[in-house]
């Protein structure tokens, strides 16, 4: 469970900030939801998650625990428990080709500087990929050391094995990494290390706001076009949610289901709530359970 874990906190770190602009009816504001109708026999759950907090900040609301226990099986972003997974989630974040023969003598330098801010420097990073870049950003973003760090989705999934429940993901640690590649190149990392205050920043807010269940307020804080463009968005968000909307009906289909996802995910015009409403099924945000 010990490198499950570890394993965890890498998948989560290039994907706490690479969520973004989303938006829904401000009545609508819960961290699970209960899906329903359209045939289903028994209702389905979504459960908006925040990947990464300080053990201080950590909660897990009752009535999401509950969902858990009342759903058949738990259903991640990735599964972490597919041995064919956590062998490809090793080696995601180091490459051979090194940073500094994609960059010129000046870049270089200025990327060495960079990292400095980050605690490490060129020579260190220079076999990591452009993710294990952008897993600096997070770590960085947290005011607590990595000992004191709770992962959302480990937790549940931790609750989940306890219970015997069946575990499933929604998309493979390849998919992952293909969209965040296609979202951010190199230039486009550093560019995001060099914001390292305003997401320490950013951070300290969406976490009070998600803490309250105000997801419409984690939602605006990532309207910022520097923190993720159009073309970024579409990448990591739309397109992976219309994906994973097209797998969800079978799933809920055979056996009651309960869905672990970045909260980003779940609001907007293609966010997986409309998505599931526009198939026929009433989703509705859960205020007790």
């Amino acid at each position: 469970m010990k490198n499950l874990i570890q394993l965890g906190l890498a998948a989560v770190l290039s994907a706490t900030f690479t969520t973004a602009k989303s938006q829904s009816k401000d009545t609508e504001n819960s961290t699970v939801w209960e899906i329903s109708g359209n045939g289903l026999t028994k209702p389905s759950y979504i459960a908006g998650t925040f990947h990464i907090m300080c053990s201080q900040d950590f909660e897990i609301k009752p009535k999401v625990m509950k969902a858990l226990e009342k759903s058949d099986q738990f259903v991640m972003e990735i599964n972490y428990t597919d041995p064919a997974e956590m062998a490809a989630m090793q080696t995601m974040y180091q490459t051979d080709k090194k940073l500094s023969d994609q960059l010129t003598p000046e870049e270089s330098k200025e990327l060495d500087k960079v990292l400095a801010d980050y605690g490490t420097d060129l020579k260190k990073m220079d076999h990591s990929s452009s993710q294990g870049l952008y897993a600096l950003i997070s770590l960085k973003a947290l005011p607590c050391p990595q000992t004191d760090i709770k992962l959302y989705e480990i937790e549940l999934l931790q609750n989940a094995l306890k219970n015997k429940k069946k575990v499933f993901g929604l998309e493979k640690v390849e998919d992952q990494m293909t969209s965040i590649n296609k979202a951010y190149d190199l230039k486009a990392v550093i560019g995001q290390l060099k914001m390292g205050k305003e997401y320490e920043i950013l951070l300290k807010k969406m976490v009070a706001a998600f803490k309250k269940e105000e997801v419409q307020s984690v939602y605006s804080l990532f309207k910022d076009d520097k923190i993720m463009n159009a073309k970024q968005e579409k990448v990591m968000l739309t397109d992976r949610n219309k994906n994973w909307a097209e797998k969800m009906p079978e799933m809920m289909k055979k056996e009651s289901a309960f869905f672990a996802i970045g909260s980003a995910h779940l609001m907007g015009e293609n966010g997986i709530i409309l998505l599931l409403r526009s198939k026929g099924y009433t989703v509705k945000p859960i205020l007790s359970l």
